[in-house]
């Protein structure tokens, strides 16, 4: 049985139309369509030491027939994926890392390049949590305004830092300032070693600094099962909204897992 319906056909066959911009990272745009993925791997983590060799052989393997364009995972097991901007004072990221430590939660943190030749350790320090990387290109620009070489330029600078750093170029691309990629963006991402464009289905709206409450109101009140949730790093609130956050989706019965093991 294919990991996506026939709607989803239809969505992916549209995707040229997309790339939508906003004000923050990708607040507001429609998601993009789900991926319902049959469970392909053995469902469990990789291991911090595995994530830390920067391998992506190490990764578990991701369920068979995945589209270029992911925003969301399988309905069917009780496990989401929280998703993280990477950039901002490294501090506040730290704080994150523990919080997401203490609930024994693994993240997928999109980094940004020049954030990563600011904070180099950063990005040891997140695959040694156990934690999963992502290229958020390298000056976090309007990814869906520029031409194609430039396009490329910003996810091939930062494929390179990450694979400076860690020994992998990581397995997911995510456009800046953008929810979804257009086929300008997509062609580049491609080019640049990338098989899929991770989207999401539940914006936080955390970079807007609406407080802690609200942004954890928002998250629960529209998280479900496969849910790729968009935060950042750098915002106060969002580390204040983490412990609420993860709680509840304890209570749901919801684990928080890399994006990688999320599509397994």
């Amino acid at each position: 049985m294919s990991p996506f319906d026939r709607r989803d056909v239809l969505r992916l066959a549209a995707l040229g139309a997309a790339g939508s911009l906003t004000a923050g990272c990708a607040g507001g745009a429609a998601p993009t369509a789900s991926v319902r993925a049959t469970a392909a791997g053995s469902g469990r983590a990789a291991s911090p030491s595995a994530a830390a060799a920067g391998d992506a052989a190490a990764l578990p393997p991701l369920a068979p027939g995945l589209p270029f364009e992911i925003g969301s995972g399988p309905r069917t097991r009780p496990a989401v994926a929280l998703t993280f901007h990477g950039q901002g004072d490294p501090a506040i990221a730290g704080q994150l890392l523990a919080e997401a430590a203490r609930a024994d939660a693994r993240i997928t943190v999109m980094a940004v390049g020049s954030w990563l030749d600011e904070q180099p350790a950063m990005a040891r320090r997140i695959l040694d949590g156990g934690h999963e990387l992502g290229n958020h290109t390298e000056h976090h620009l309007a990814i869906s305004t520029m031409g194609a070489e430039q396009a490329y330029q910003e996810i091939a600078r930062c494929a390179q830092r990450l694979k400076q750093l860690t020994g992998s170029q990581g397995r997911w691309f995510r456009p800046s300032q953008a929810q979804d990629c257009t086929d300008t963006v997509a062609a580049q991402a491609r080019r640049a070693g990338y098989a899929h464009c991770l989207s999401y289905d539940l914006d936080s709206l955390d970079y807007t600094d609406p407080g802690a409450e609200a942004v954890t109101r928002t998250v629960l009140d529209a998280v479900r099962p496969g849910s790729v949730v968009s935060l950042h790093f750098g915002h106060t609130g969002t580390v204040a909204a983490l412990p609420a956050i993860l709680d509840g989706l304890h209570q749901r019965g919801l684990r928080a897992v890399t994006t990688s093991e999320l599509l397994s």
